[in-house]
């Protein structure tokens, strides 16, 4: 794992200001809005994601009676495989949208078919609707629909990556498609609000109010939050999971537990890459069109993502004998 004492520079300016602008808006706090009026808000803020880069071809499917996906065909497929991605919006918010631009860049640089999953949301749909829609759609991509093929990278931003993070839990059981990685930008893995990141970072974009309203909603029975399905820091045996990306920002109040969770898998003899970006808040993805900073850090997990393509390949050249000094 590649880490280091934790380095918190200002934050991002281009960000603070953003903030800034939020905070004198006078627009009522996310907690004091319902659901739909929050899903509309999220909505109206996309123009601050930069759009992603032109593809083959995106098409939409339907998976059953509850669950939509988006499958992104990269332009060039330089890798096989495909990235299965679950979007962000504390499993209250997000939908195909949110995640376009994300998953546009994930086909265009990894070179494989991006799914992205329009898992039901909460409270409509609470906990374990989500995690079911998630597995629907592993095993579809498993049985080889729409032409797809392995081997899998899980990904997903804050909800997107818990969910991701459970899928690929799941994959040790022998469950779904065979995944070598998984990408976890900013992710919710526990659901202690009590540690330190959330003291000092609590107010850019999301905070300890916001994320016990995302919670409430989605898990409002407690003696859930505890399991791995809720909170995947609490697996007592992180072993044998894939090759893990692991994204944190400087000014996230999840930081500290993405860093745990890198630490443990780590532990455990996973391999681990831990992206760091200090002056960054959580969601940062969403403001890839404001911030050079939030842009650069995109391009870096994508780059991270390919890579985990590129590992399994290498693995089985050598496996072959096909690896020569």
């Amino acid at each position: 794992m590649t880490s280091g004492e934790h380095v918190r520079t200002d934050l991002d300016p281009a960000l603070h200001a953003v903030a800034a602008a939020v905070a004198n808006s006078g627009l009522a706090p996310m907690v004091e809005l319902g659901p739909e009026d929050a899903r509309a808000r999220v909505r109206g803020s996309a123009q601050s994601c930069a759009p992603g880069p032109e593809v083959a071809e995106v098409s939409t499917h339907r998976i059953g009676a509850g669950v939509g996906v988006r499958l992104y065909r990269p332009s060039a497929s330089t890798a096989a495989g495909t990235i299965v991605h679950f979007h962000g919006g504390g499993w209250v918010t997000g939908d195909l949208d949110y995640a376009d631009a994300t998953c546009r860049m994930l086909a265009d640089e990894a070179g494989v078919a991006v799914v992205s999953v329009d898992y039901r949301l909460a409270p409509e749909h609470p906990f374990p609707a989500a995690i079911d829609d998630a597995e629907s759609v592993m095993d579809w991509v498993a049985a080889g629909s729409e032409s797809l093929t392995g081997p899998v990278v899980v990904s997903g931003d804050s909800a997107g990556g818990n969910l991701a993070a459970v899928c690929a839990a799941r994959s040790r059981t022998g469950a779904g498609p065979d995944v070598i990685g998984q990408v976890l930008i900013y992710p919710v893995v526990d659901t202690d609000l009590g540690r330190e990141s959330y003291a000092a970072n609590s107010g850019v974009f999301l905070g300890t109010r916001e994320m016990a309203w995302f919670l409430d909603h989605y898990c409002p029975d407690a003696a859930d939050r505890s399991s791995p399905l809720v909170s995947p820091l609490r697996d007592t045996d992180l072993s044998g999971l894939p090759p893990t990306v692991v994204v944190v920002g400087g000014h996230d109040p999840l930081r500290d537990e993405g860093v745990e969770y890198a630490e443990r898998l780590t532990a455990r003899g996973v391999a681990v890459e831990l992206l760091e970006f200090p002056s960054l808040p959580h969601g940062f993805l969403q403001f890839t069109g404001v911030s050079a900073a939030a842009a650069d850090a995109a391009a870096r997990i994508v780059r991270a993502a390919a890579a985990l393509f590129d590992h399994r390949g290498a693995q089985e050249r050598a496996t072959q004998g096909g690896v020569h000094a």
